[in-house]
């Protein structure tokens, strides 16, 4: 346990920056899923996607996550979504 008064403080403002980091990292992380289940059942996933993108810039937003990793996400996301529209196509 912290001593100094300053060191206390500082263990009371990680405690919250931590619940608040937790909440925009909890919400990008069921986005993204939300989109991986959609892909799964074949429904669509535009506005899911949409979602998904918006959680993640928030994210990059609050500095929960880093510009690239956030770009790397979001790349590999769309790559599986445009993966099942072509195979969903040529299916038809």
């Amino acid at each position: 346990m912290p001593i100094m008064q300053s060191a206390k403080k500082d263990l009371r403002k990680a405690k919250k920056r931590n619940l608040a980091n937790r909440v925009v990292t909890n919400a990008y992380k069921m986005a993204v899923k939300e989109v991986l289940r959609a892909i799964d059942a074949g429904k669509e996933v535009n506005e899911v996607v949409r979602l998904a993108q918006k959680m993640l810039d928030k994210a990059v937003e609050k500095n929960v996550l880093k510009p690239n990793t956030a770009a790397r996400k979001l790349s590999r996301l769309m790559k599986r979504v445009h993966a099942t529209h072509t195979t969903v196509a040529v299916a038809k």
